[in-house]
């Protein structure tokens, strides 16, 4: 309590010299950022409420690039301490810091975790490719009917027999998060660049105008066909259960706990699951992250604590209470590195993405 009260009293120094330039003190840990990691983040919260003399810290869901927007705005209680990612920052996320102030953040990884294409429990299992998921949401694909010179057009596809014999003649329907999202950036990344670049005049492109590339290979049609549903993947879920025609995109975590409800179906022949997520099999993995404001830790009362209770062997660790909630654990030599720098509070020092 007694470290509590010298916290606080901190703060109060560094308004009164307005280094911070805030109107007020803050005595909790302030954390914005994705959904994907929202929920492990809550529970670490919680524990860590329960376990120190600080006050539980408090937790919003803005998704990743929000999240980021409103951590790199500025130094100073105003702002958040932390933002959660579920994808690593951008070069122009660490300038947008840099423009306002925040030049010392400290970048910690937290585990792996997989991007599924899920349907209610008793709807029809679809077996699908990156290639397919890429034709199927993509908002141009290539002319299948040209000849001679490759094309593209809008995407003429209405249903995913339409995009592959073989897979069920149902309208192409999918819910997933809005462009915030660190899942839909991963999600066009990895799962629709992965199908796009399996054209080969398309792969190529990547080499000779790669803003080009990334418009075709990223871009989700608007025509309906994908639905922006908010970053609240519960609702997802909610909505998957009210539609079988419907399929969903969010993160394995959510899978994991609603399995009475919801089923995850192959990507290129390989199920979202735990052991597939942590080898690398499955093929839309990505790893999730949270960062540090480190002008904020010993003036935001609680700050180090919280960073040592989420890297602690009890909450990351393979048989810690974050993998119950369906975090994949990092192999244990990458555990005790970004446990090291939150130790010492290293500073990001990166190409970043």
């Amino acid at each position: 309590m007694i470290r509590k009260g010298l916290a606080v009293a901190a703060v109060a120094t560094l308004i009164g010299s307005g280094s911070v330039g805030a109107q007020a003190a803050r005595d909790y840990i302030f954390v914005v950022g994705s959904s994907t990691v929202y929920p492990f983040a809550t529970v670490v919260a919680e524990n860590f409420g329960r376990s120190t003399p600080f006050k539980t810290p408090k937790i919003e869901s803005t998704g990743s690039g929000g999240g980021l927007k409103l951590f790199c705005a500025g130094v100073g209680v105003e702002h958040p301490d932390i933002t959660n990612a579920s994808r690593r920052i951008k070069s122009s996320e660490v300038e947008l810091c840099e423009s306002n102030g925040v030049k010392d953040i400290v970048e910690v990884k937290i585990g792996y975790d997989g991007i599924v294409l899920a349907n209610d429990k008793n709807a029809p299992t679809f077996k699908v490719s990156r290639r397919d998921i890429f034709l199927a949401l993509a908002k141009q694909v290539p002319d299948g009917s040209a000849t001679g010179m490759a094309s593209l057009i809008d995407n003429p596809y209405k249903t995913w027999k339409d995009v592959n014999p073989d897979l069920p003649e149902i309208k192409i329907e999918v819910l997933g998060p809005p462009p915030t999202s660190g899942t839909r950036d991963a999600f066009a990344e990895l799962a629709m660049e992965g199908g796009c670049k399996t054209f080969d005049w398309l792969k190529a492109l990547k080499d000779t105008d790669k803003n080009a590339y990334k418009a075709v290979c990223h871009t989700v049609r608007e025509d309906g066909a994908y639905i922006e549903a908010g970053e609240n993947d519960n609702l997802i879920v909610q909505k998957l259960q009210a539609n079988p025609n419907a399929l969903g995109v969010f993160g394995f975590s959510f899978l994991d706990q609603n399995g009475d409800k919801i089923k995850g179906n192959p990507i290129d022949g390989i199920v979202p699951d735990f052991d597939d997520i942590a080898d690398g099999s499955y093929p839309v993995s990505r790893p999730l992250y949270f960062y540090v404001k480190a002008a904020h830790a010993g003036v935001i009362p609680g700050i180090p604590e919280y960073l040592a209770e989420f890297t602690s062997e009890k909450a990351w660790g393979p048989d810690g209470y974050l993998a119950d909630r369906g975090l994949i654990p990092m192999p244990d030599a990458e555990r005790a590195e970004f446990a090291k720098d939150v130790k010492t509070l290293r500073s990001l020092s990166l190409a970043a993405n």
